[in-house]
């Protein structure tokens, strides 16, 4: 049985959420909630507990949807399989000052 590292909630989502620790240079396998499906990507980095994997890649000044929403804007190009976070990543809380 292959092991889940990470969560994705909407099919549209950029990011998935990782549920186990996951280090640079790994194939790492996700579920997509909505539909129920498989996919896998290549991480660049590792990757915490509770942090976000690219899903697919994002230019600077796009916006990064998670849960089906807009969490922010990337600050700068966001590639398959990187970490997003704080140094590539605006939130909408602090983007828009809610």
């Amino acid at each position: 049985m292959r092991k889940i590292k990470f969560l994705v909630h909407e099919a549209d989502d950029c990011v998935g959420v990782a549920v186990k620790d996951i280090k640079a240079g790994e194939h790492v396998l996700g579920i997509i909630l909505d539909p129920d499906r498989e996919i896998t990507v290549h991480s660049n980095h590792n990757i915490p507990l509770g942090h976000k994997i690219a899903l697919r890649a994002v230019k600077a000044g796009e916006f990064v949807i998670k849960y089906g929403e807009n969490i922010g804007k990337a600050t700068q190009d966001i590639n398959v399989g990187d970490y997003v976070h704080t140094h590539n990543l605006k939130t909408v809380r602090w983007s828009y000052g809610y």
